[in-house]
């Protein structure tokens, strides 16, 4: 056989073996552990996105309330405390293949969602605060934040289920470990049940009660 031949001939059997190849990884999974990877990615990098817009509200909703309740400065305090504790965490993309660190964030934003829930209540025993503009603005932008965080996190929890069936499932199982693909860690069930349930801040007058 002449070189040419030869060279023909391992040309075919190399084009052969790539597609054999390519057919096997796609009849194992590893097509599909690649699309839910990647939802994962464009889901959790929209969860940090509203977390972070939640984060850049904060500052300017404490000095509100400060310039009408100064004298609750425990609550204010704890709500910025709060949030500096959520700044010091690195929410990399990296972040969600580390479940201490996944669990470090998921435990950050819950004590920022507990102390702006104490500071909603706070809000209630100031009439003035509540109708001033500035603070009713803040309200429509934090509610409209919350609603997006749930929304996001809704997006991420549901891509995590998905991908995590993938990497326990046979035969995808055994693509999974053969290419490093590890189960990602999710939120909590009582987070879960939280983040379906926003805290409440709508700050609009309440009704005078009837006259006796």
């Amino acid at each position: 056989m002449s070189r040419t031949a030869m060279s023909r001939l391992m040309k075919s059997l190399l084009a052969l073996m790539l597609a054999l190849s390519a057919s096997l990884l796609g009849g194992c999974g590893y097509n599909t552990l690649q699309r839910t990877d990647e939802q994962i990615k464009a889901a959790w990098a929209e969860v940090i996105n509203q977390y972070q817009r939640r984060a850049d509200l904060i500052p300017n909703l404490v000095n509100t309330v400060k310039g009408f309740a100064a004298q609750e400065k425990d609550v204010l305090l704890g709500v910025t405390e709060a949030r500096s504790k959520v700044g010091t965490i690195q929410a990399t993309p990296e972040l969600i293949n580390d479940p201490q660190a996944f669990g470090r964030f998921q435990q950050a934003q819950g004590e920022l969602s507990s102390a702006l829930s104490r500071l909603m209540v706070v809000v209630e025993r100031y009439p003035e605060l509540k109708s001033n503009q500035n603070f009713r603005d803040l309200q429509a932008q934090l509610e409209g934040t919350e609603n997006r965080i749930t929304v996001a996190r809704n997006r991420y929890i549901k891509a995590v289920q998905e991908y995590n069936v993938v990497v326990r499932s046979f035969p995808s199982n055994l693509t999974a470990m053969m290419f490093g693909f590890k189960e990602k860690p999710q939120f909590t069930v009582d987070d879960e049940k939280a983040v379906s349930k926003p805290p409440a801040v709508d700050f609009s007058t309440p009704r005078p009660a009837p006259a006796k």
